[in-house]
């Protein structure tokens, strides 16, 4: 491995306290231009019509691109040691048969 590799590896993220507790946001909002993508992360309560930002990261569309792939990778992992994460947009599977049901 070369000293470069190394150097790579060896990256100290530090992080203050109030960063740390992190913003809850229930809805994104991914916009573009030429040169950057916008990644609005709101929080939409029951009842209100307005979502309220919480963070707005912006980034180059090559870091957007790595970022998607992390996603993709630490979702893989996720539902590996968890399961299926079920997406709510998607129909539900019943889990039981229902063949039956409405029949004499």
């Amino acid at each position: 491995m070369s000293q470069q590799e190394t150097k790579k590896q060896n990256l100290n993220i530090d992080i203050t306290p109030e960063v740390a507790q992190g913003v809850y946001s229930n809805l994104a909002v991914i916009s573009h231009s030429p040169t950057e993508i916008l990644l609005d992360f709101a929080q939409i309560m029951p009842g209100t019509p307005n979502a309220n930002v919480r963070s707005r990261i912006v980034m180059a569309p090559s870091h957007a691109k790595r970022l998607l792939s992390a996603l993709r990778d630490n979702i893989e992992k996720y539902e590996d040691q968890f399961g299926t994460i079920i997406d709510p947009a998607q129909p539900a599977t019943m889990p039981y048969d229902m063949s039956n049901i409405g029949k004499a």
